[in-house]
């Protein structure tokens, strides 16, 4: 079948303009049903819908389910980042040779690139691979509801790949940093800072000794970022703040060094700098670095054997954001990213999807699956 960039984005359109942020479930739900419908039509898939808690519904979806074996695990997730009103105010439009929208790029291309090249894939080739898609509620939080389910997929799994958008370049993605998410929530005593100041236990102090600790811990040129995004505390100027807090992001390269990391910082919960105050620290979300491996290359050679079956140029990129694909690298399995359509401005009002690369984008996973149903009937 010929590819319709008009049909495509008559698709794309009905999963953009739904306000399906993390944890808002009944968006969820629709996105869920739209992707399902898609693999029913196709005939020859079955449909698991996994309970994914508080966020929502995830879905597996499989060609061969009682094979114990799958060749190929991909990867893409159904949440946003965008609160409820979002795709009212700004639904996808198309402008000048790109696509705007909420996720259009993150990643609702992603999940309709896969569709397209299980289309595309010849049905003997597509009978040679045990392939399963895993669509998930919560990417955009961690997966933190999520992320066991896709480990105990991904540990019968050969090979991932992650449909996340390709980078502004074109650039697929072979190595992400890891990222962990902090709440500390400090607990001091409250007192009238003019009358009775001593009285007082700030937890506004000891939360800004905390914020330069966390900063001296911070090594760029490692690759390692401390960044303190949101802080709350106090009630009036006053008053002694008898509570703080903040939320903290790290990345990081290196997963031992990380370890260490946060070591020193749940030590650090144990001994606070301010006498009588308490200190509540939760590790919210964590994912861990992803890094190639020699079968990870392996999986980049037939990546780049098929890019040049299709005249696709790419090239490969170590960014700072996480995906889905560190944590199945963590445990182990080969993993790639960037296998959606080439976008940008992710999370903003900006977001953009490139159409011109879409229909290449699919080749690309196309002929991949193909290689991989050829090296496995060799």
């Amino acid at each position: 079948m010929m590819f319709s960039l008009q049909r495509y984005l008559d698709e794309l359109a009905p999963l953009v303009n739904v306000d399906c942020g993390t944890f808002q479930r009944d968006g969820i739900e629709v996105i869920a049903a739209l992707m399902a419908e898609k693999y029913e039509q196709m005939t020859g898939w079955h449909i698991k819908r996994v309970d994914c808690g508080e966020a929502g519904v995830g879905l597996e979806i499989r060609n061969q389910p009682t094979d114990p074996h799958i060749d190929v695990m991909m990867i893409g997730h159904m949440d946003t980042v965008f609160p409820k009103g979002t795709a009212a105010e700004r639904p996808m439009h198309v402008e000048e040779g790109f696509a705007y929208g909420p996720g259009v790029s993150d990643m609702k291309s992603g999940l309709l690139n896969i569709v397209y090249a299980l289309r595309a894939l010849p049905h003997a080739e597509r009978d040679a691979l045990s392939i399963c898609i895993c669509m998930n509620p919560d990417e955009e939080v961690g997966s933190i509801h999520s992320s066991d389910w896709l480990a105990s997929v991904a540990r019968d799994a050969r090979y991932v790949l992650v449909a996340e958008a390709a980078r502004a370049d074109g650039g697929l993605v072979k190595a992400r940093k890891g990222m962990a998410r902090y709440k500390i929530a400090i607990s001091g005593r409250a007192a009238h800072a003019g009358n009775e100041p001593e009285k007082g236990r700030s937890a506004i102090t000891e939360l800004a000794h905390w914020l330069v600790t966390l900063d001296s811990m911070k090594d760029l040129e490692a690759g390692t970022s401390i960044n303190a995004g949101v802080i709350e505390g106090g009630t009036g100027a006053n008053i002694v703040a008898a509570h703080a807090s903040a939320l903290v992001d790290i990345r990081f390269w290196d997963n031992t060094a990380y370890d260490a990391l946060d070591q020193a910082i749940q030590a650090r919960a144990s001994h606070p700098y301010t006498p009588d105050v308490t200190i509540e620290l939760v590790r919210e979300a964590y994912k861990p670095a992803m890094v190639p491996t020699p079968e990870t290359e392996h999986l980049m050679d037939l990546v780049e054997a098929a890019a040049f079956d299709e005249g696709v140029p790419i090239h490969w990129k170590a960014v700072g954001g996480g995906s889905d694909a560190n944590n199945t690298a963590a445990i182990g399995i080969p993993s790639l990213d960037g296998f959606g359509p080439v976008g940008a401005n992710f999370h903003s009002d900006d977001e953009y999807l490139q159409l011109d690369s879409v229909e290449p984008r699919i080749r690309l996973l196309t002929r991949v699956l193909s290689r991989l149903a050829e090296q496995k009937n060799r």
